[in-house]
């Protein structure tokens, strides 16, 4: 089985990301796990050089990137060398009938050579240099002519056909047949692409469209998009297995779908008034936004309600397969309440892929059990509910993609503890220059050695409690460390090197604490400086104590995740500022103040300005012009996380009862943590006490 997606651009069309080149383009496939994508463009002179000088062929009519171009990249194997298939999208804008016309085709040709031959003629009708997706005034029926005359094996399919503005049934430019389009040449056209607002329930309540075959393509603008949409084909690897498969459904067993509510053209609205309608809304106000009084931008649900005459439902006897997905990104994005654009989801986004394989595969086939064991509940839960459908949907309009959820707000916060193997807000520890030999040591440290409390232990050392149960064996803890476990001090330190199990300890603690102490799990916050360190004690703990105690109640996470936790719980309305927008802030404040740092080191010395709590010597008023915009725009930074966590607890503004949660409050690595921290850490516990 192979997954292609034949529509996409390269760098020389408008509104396209640089790395469109082939050699982007041939990573962006094999993150995705494609096997077989579009050049896109095959009308621009320069696109067509670089793809002679870069594409080598491989089976009849496709093409592979040359090894000297291919990238290699650790998030990425060859297990998959994707194949090229010269393909190109035509803009006719035309008049015809008595209504301006604006449709995009979408051409796939069996080679280099037949794209040079239909370029030249294209090139004497109109400009094709300008732009990959050139603009011609030529009617798509005399396109369809001359494309077939040059090439008859060439597959020609209207692209996105419900797209508003640029399509075969666009609501504004388009028409209502294919027979008005193509005239005497509709025979010709055996296969529709259908875009990301439908999907093939959409598109089966139009019994026009029965005798043609439904694809579906991802119109990607950079490498990250590829993929949105895709096609499922069990054929013969070459262009004429892909012939087949268009022109006569051969081998076309299904597609990948988006939701068709996160398409930008879902819905009918009105962008610059933020105003978003149902089809039904839209015939209330007669197609008039009822804020500015110019015309709403009828979407693809509205139109395909207007072409249809079956209900909404109906499935057709021969319908094909299909799976509706969403990027990995998006799906991480959220499940822990992050931009899917943002560094953090992209950071574990790269984890995943290089630990787990392709994007397809986590998203499609990949057993549940092994995504969580590299990226945490949340994330492989939300896999499922995406593979369940189980999805809430809003709706995008007038150019504005929709949006995913699949977990509500409540459920991602009261999972606090639950997500912290993931670096949901990028918070590295200050000062943080540890070797990756050192970050072994931690690891080592949380090695299998806690057992439950029950298990069965030598005399010696495993003492009976008298709650009846027992500490974890007496080879796993020395004398020492277990008169750390049994301590009822209000203070313990241990001291100890690196390796030497200070994180076991702690761990152990833990199940004393809940097993022979009957500590409510809910009343105990461990703090850690790495969510990967707050994820392995999670499962240690859930791995000796099974199902019968509620771990999820217990906070187990970072400074700032716990922190993020309380100011939610607290209502605290705020946005987070992440690293892309901190750094774009501090550009601006270097080039304004004429200051000499780099973006990183100002941002460093801004945090340092913010846990010692004192405003700095030099360049006061650049630190100042940081923290009134955040102010300003309702942000709060990573640092600021704490300080107002501090300043609710120590004014004192926050809500009774909070303080139950740091009953018993363990810290991880004590030794590194900052002048801010240990206030933080000190409040909490103060407040543990008093209440207590």
């Amino acid at each position: 089985m192979y997954i292609a997606d034949l529509h996409i651009h390269s760098r020389y069309s408008r509104a396209t990301s640089k790395d469109c080149t082939p050699e982007h383009l041939d990573l962006g496939a094999r993150r995705k796990g494609i096997h077989l994508v579009g050049t896109g463009d095959f009308t621009h002179p320069a696109w067509r050089e670089e793809l002679k000088e870069k594409l080598v062929p491989a089976e009849d009519g496709l093409y592979v990137l040359k090894e000297e171009y291919r990238i290699q990249d650790e998030t990425c194997t060859d297990r998959i060398i994707p194949r090229f298939v010269i393909t190109g999208e035509i803009s006719s804008i035309y008049k015809k009938n008595g209504r301006v016309r604006k449709v995009h085709s979408l051409i796939l040709l069996p080679g280099l050579e037949e794209a040079e031959v239909i370029s030249r003629k294209l090139e004497a009708i109109g400009n094709i240099h300008s732009d990959g997706r050139p603009i011609l005034g030529l009617d798509c029926r005399d396109l369809l002519e001359i494309v077939l005359e040059l090439c008859p094996e060439a597959i020609f399919v209207p692209a996105h056909i419900w797209t508003p503005h640029f399509s075969l049934f666009g609501a504004f430019s388009g028409f209502d047949t294919v027979e008005e389009c193509f005239g005497d040449l509709s025979p010709h056209i055996h296969a529709m692409e259908t875009g990301l607002s439908s999907d093939p329930p959409m598109n089966w309540r139009v019994s026009a469209l029965d005798s043609y075959h439904l694809i579906s393509n991802s119109d990607a603008h950079s490498p990250a998009k590829l993929g949105r949409e895709a096609n499922l084909l069990d054929i013969e690897l070459s262009y004429q297995g892909l012939y087949d498969a268009i022109q006569k459904g051969q081998g076309l067993t299904g597609t990948i779908e988006f939701f068709p509510e996160e398409g930008k053209y879902h819905f009918d609205g009105h962008r610059k008034c933020n105003l978003c309608l149902s089809p039904l809304d839209t015939e209330k106000y007669q197609g008039i936004c009822p804020v500015c009084g110019r015309k709403i931008t009828i979407g693809v649900s509205h139109r395909v309600e207007q072409l249809a005459d079956r209900a909404e439902g109906y499935v057709r006897a021969d319908a094909r397969p299909f799976e509706s997905l969403v990027p990995l990104p998006e799906v991480i994005g959220a499940s822990v309440g992050y931009s899917a654009a943002s560094a953090r989801v992209q950071k574990e986004y790269q984890n995943m892929l290089r630990r787990l394989g392709s994007e397809f595969d986590i998203l499609r086939t990949m057993p549940l059990e092994e995504i969580r064991s590299v990226s945490g509940y949340l994330i492989s839960e939300g896999i499922g509910r995406l593979r369940d459908g189980k999805v809430e949907r809003i709706p995008g309009f007038d150019g504005e993609y929709g949006t995913i959820k699949l977990f509500a707000p409540s459920e991602i916060e009261n999972t606090s503890g639950q997500m912290d193997f993931f670096d949901l807000l990028g918070g590295k520890k200050e000062g943080d220059g540890k070797s990756a030999k050192a970050k072994d040591r931690v690891n080592a440290a949380i090695e299998d050695g806690i057992t439950s409390a029950k298990a069965k232990q030598p005399e010696e050392d495993g003492k009976e409690q008298s709650s009846g149960t027992k500490l974890p064996l007496s080879d796993r803890l020395n004398r020492e460390q277990e008169r750390a476990v049994r301590s009822t001090a209000r203070t313990v330190a241990v001291i100890a090197g690196p390796g030497t199990g200070k994180t076991k300890t702690l761990i152990s603690h833990i199940l004393y604490l809940i097993e022979n102490r009957k500590v409510k799990p809910g009343e105990i916050t461990a703090v850690t400086f790495t969510n990967q360190a707050a994820f392995q004690m999670r499962e240690r703990l859930r791995n000796a104590l099974g199902k019968k105690k509620q771990i999820h109640t217990m906070q187990i996470g970072t400074f700032h995740a716990i922190c993020l936790a309380f100011l939610k719980d607290q209502g605290r309305e705020f946005s987070i500022l992440d690293e892309e927008g901190a750094q774009e802030i501090a550009r601006g404040l270097i080039e304004e103040y004429r200051l000499k740092d780099t973006v990183k080191k100002f941002l460093c010395r801004v945090s340092a300005w913010k846990a010692e709590g004192e405003l700095p010597q030099e360049d006061t008023d650049a630190f100042l012009a940081y923290q009134k915009y955040l102010e300003d725009r309702q942000f709060l930074d990573f640092d600021d996380l704490l300080l107002e966590t501090l300043k609710m607890i120590e004014e004192p503004q926050a809500s009774a009862g909070w303080e139950k949660r740091f009953s018993y409050l363990l810290a991880d690595e004590f030794q590194d943590i900052n002048p801010l921290q240990y206030r933080l850490l000190k409040a909490w516990n103060k407040k543990a006490a008093s209440c207590s």
